[in-house]
């Protein structure tokens, strides 16, 4: 007999009954593509999970989207072996090692090989664990273990896909779906004398066959001129719909190249796709667009650009790093606590960080500002004085910019302002626009610089050659140091590229260095920005339509107008 080994603080080890015991797999909808349709519960879940076993290529992206995590990075060759796990880890479910998709079998040992570790599991699968999944086999086998589960339900293709595309499946006239899975040899093997009536139908894994599908149809009693649509990638900003009838739709496929995956929907509602497509229809659908700002500052600009159905590529041209010498900053702070002053005007996001990270490091709080006036360039930066718990005291009534703000700026007045200094936290690049007009109005500031703005790193080849070769349909510049760290690091765009830019600083060091403005924000605002971007490829896009043109990106050019901007 042997006797069972201890730990040192005489527990017994950890057995795999241990692990079983407090395992726990979430079967999750991952939804038909759009991170957006993902469910409240399941953004929860992959929060707090360990491991995340996916399904398809795409749900690494979605997993990184949803989280906020960056992209993957390849280790340098002098690396260390071990790294920081940054985020879940990702475990291939869908696929073998030979590249080949799993069998539902053996999809379901890939889970329960997980879950046997005693960690949080989430199993993300495509649209709805439970419909045309293989949630159900791998669920048994949880169940088969003795590992506890949960499933949690997510939008399927069957219905967002269509709804993408503008096609409702019922109407008040049309009442009665079926979903029909295509598998191999369906045209065949299917009795389509069940569908041969009005009903719409919802083929699924059908693209590869629907010339033979199709002819079944109208043998079995459907009209040739049936109403079809297919839509590829549907829900993602590089969905395509090609709509066609039963006798035409195999010719229509073929010229379109649409691929796996993709819906087909058969039946009268196509027909509503001509008014309800909206899709589709958004602006910049599909539009790539390059966002060259600061990296922490990006995430609100790109989510407006998605909003209009583009695609933002985040690149970061400007890093934000502390002062080279901090005492200045340290000073200001300890005079601003102190009572050395009667005002502090922020003229960026940027500053307010600064001045907080650094009240953060003496251990003081919003409660050193009390009896200081506060003073902010724009709503933005406002918003952020307000995060802190703080309330601008001046914010322009006007131009939302250094010369806004001196336009309502109070000139000094010996009797009311009991001290005349202003503290003023800026970039080490700012002009000194702020400086002498608030020295004109009798003011003595301290300028001191709270924060650096320099240049990043190169972006990766690919991305260079897309910036000049014109693959990126518009860019939007945020920054007069936008563009010039933008062409310093990757180059200027190719003259077919949109250029979007937030004011006329930033216009006027665009055109100087040879880049040709389009969109000009009304305010120096990026929600203004994003609209006016919108408002330009609205434009672009009805004067195509109207021309009787199709409707094309920016990047879609042919090869002798290489030279030319097509204008809206």
């Amino acid at each position: 007999m042997t006797r069972a080994k201890t730990l040192s603080d005489g527990k017994s080890p950890e057995t795999v009954a241990d692990r079983i015991a407090r395992s726990w797999v979430s079967f999750v909808g991952s939804g038909p593509g759009d991170p957006d349709l993902l469910t409240v519960r399941a953004v929860d879940l992959l929060r707090r999970a360990d491991v995340v076993v996916t399904e398809t290529p795409e749900h690494a992206a979605l997993v990184r989207t949803v989280l906020g995590l960056p992209a993957p990075v390849e280790p340098a060759v002098d690396a260390a072996d071990e790294t920081e796990q940054v985020g879940p880890e990702l475990v291939d479910g869908g696929f073998g090692e030979d590249g080949q998709p799993l069998t539902h079998a053996n999809r379901a040992k890939v889970v329960v090989k997980q879950a046997k570790r005693g960690l949080r599991v989430v199993r993300l699968l495509a649209g709805d664990p439970f419909l045309y999944a293989s949630g159900p086999e791998e669920a048994q086998a949880c169940a088969k273990a003795g590992i506890g589960f949960e499933i949690v339900p997510g939008v399927s293709s069957v219905s967002a896909v269509p709804a993408y595309a503008g096609i409702p499946l019922t109407t008040k006239d049309h009442r009665e779906v079926a979903v029909v899975t295509c598998g191999d040899h369906a045209a065949s093997r299917t009795d389509w004398t069940t569908y041969a009536d009005d009903r719409t139908l919802v083929l699924l894994s059908a693209v590869g066959q629907i010339g033979d599908i199709a002819k079944a149809l109208v043998a079995a009693g459907r009209s040739a001129e049936t109403p079809v649509a297919v839509t590829r990638v549907g829900t993602t900003t590089e969905q395509t719909t090609v709509t066609s009838t039963l006798e035409h739709v195999a010719a229509d496929v073929r010229t379109a190249r649409i691929a796996p995956p993709a819906v087909v929907v058969i039946g009268k509602v196509v027909d509503l796709r001509e008014t309800l497509s909206w899709f589709e229809t958004k602006p910049l659908f599909g539009w790539r667009v390059l966002v060259p700002r600061t990296k922490d500052q990006a995430a609100s600009l790109s989510l407006g650009l998605r909003g209009h159905g583009a695609v933002p590529e985040e690149v970061p041209t400007i890093s934000v790093e502390p002062p080279r010498n901090p005492l200045q900053m340290d000073k200001a702070v300890r005079g601003l606590v102190e009572g050395r002053y009667e005002w502090i005007a922020f003229t960026s996001v940027n500053a307010v960080k600064a001045v907080r990270e650094k009240f953060e490091e003496y251990g003081l709080d919003a409660r050193a500002f009390s009896g200081l006036k506060i003073a902010a360039v724009g709503d933005k930066t406002a918003a952020a004085i307000a995060a802190w718990g703080l309330r601008a005291d001046l914010v322009p009534s006007g131009e939302q910019s250094a010369a806004g703000l001196l336009a309502d700026w109070p000139e000094y007045d010996d009797v009311l302002d009991p001290i005349n200094r202003v503290f003023l936290p800026r970039a080490d690049i700012a002009t000194e626009t702020l400086v002498a007009g608030l020295v004109e109005l009798g003011w003595e500031c301290d300028d001191v610089t709270a924060y650096r703005t320099v240049r990043a790193t190169p972006p990766p080849a690919p991305t260079r050659d897309a910036i000049k070769s014109g693959k990126f349909d518009a860019v939007v510049f945020t920054s007069s140091s936008t563009v010039r760290n933008l062409v310093g690091i990757a180059g200027k765009p190719h003259p077919s590229t949109v250029i979007a830019v937030i004011g006329p600083a930033t216009a006027k060091t665009a055109e100087e260095h040879g880049l040709r403005v389009d969109v000009l924000a009304p305010k120096p605002d990026v929600d203004e920005l994003v609209g006016a971007l919108a408002d330009f490829g609205a434009a672009r896009r009805l004067a195509m339509l109207e021309a009787g043109e199709p409707v094309t990106k920016p990047s879609d050019r042919k090869p002798p107008a290489r030279r030319s901007r097509a204008k809206a």
